[in-house]
């Protein structure tokens, strides 16, 4: 998986380079600020952007956006030390496919890069609960902001997205409900095309937003 960098501390992104190196990910750049990222993912076309939030000049919530305006199929993580519900939920409206701490454990860090390579959205542990209880509204949101879109959900289909913005994976969702990984993705397609939306992180925020998801564990 082929990754570019972007920090404005030197010391960050050569530890995390050398880290990243020493477990078999490939580092192709790295950048100091969001005009050299723009200028470095042009040049490198990576497969994984991991971008810090607060850099000076153009943020890292700018740069994403600008990122993902001319090129939409960017991979681009957060990774920040701020655990912020306000700066996650606009990190995914600007199209950043997760969100991840630098105090996290190194383990950890590792296993949400492997989600990120498949696909799925990294979350750092806690933070999707949190982003839940301050955004959702509860369930009673949705019979006033999305009552219809909600009813156009079966009820499996409403279980598994209240489990996707609870963080969960494909593998994790199937063992949950006793499905196979590739019956879930068929799920998920199938409530983007009900929603009208292209991608996960559309998906999750929208949910957010507009109530589809309450708060508290997902249906087993």
């Amino acid at each position: 998986m082929k990754t570019l960098l972007v920090d404005d501390h030197v010391l960050i992104l050569a530890g995390l380079q050398n880290f990243l190196t020493a477990n078999g990910i490939e580092v192709a750049g790295t950048a100091r600020n969001g005009t050299e990222a723009l200028i470095q993912y042009a040049i490198l076309k990576p497969d994984l952007v991991l971008m810090d939030l607060q850099m000076a000049g153009l943020d890292g919530i700018e740069t994403t956006r600008i990122l993902k305006k001319d090129y939409p199929e960017a991979k681009i993580v957060m990774l920040t030390a701020i655990e912020d519900e306000e700066k996650l939920f606009a990190a995914l409206q600007a199209g950043a496919e997760g969100y991840l701490l630098k105090d996290m454990e190194p383990e950890s860090f590792l296993r949400q890069l492997a989600v990120a390579a498949a696909g799925e959205m990294p979350i750092a542990p806690n933070l999707a609960q949190r982003l839940l209880r301050t955004f959702s509204g509860g369930w009673q949101t949705s019979k006033e902001v999305g009552g219809e879109t909600a009813r156009e959900l079966t009820e499996r289909q409403t279980d598994l997205l209240q489990m996707l913005v609870e963080g969960m994976t494909y593998k994790e969702i199937a063992a949950r409900l006793n499905l196979k990984e590739s019956t879930v993705k068929y799920h998920v397609k199938e409530i983007l095309a009900k929603l009208q939306l292209g991608n996960r992180t559309q998906l999750i925020t929208h949910a957010l937003r507009q109530g589809l998801v309450k708060n508290g564990p997902a249906a087993k």
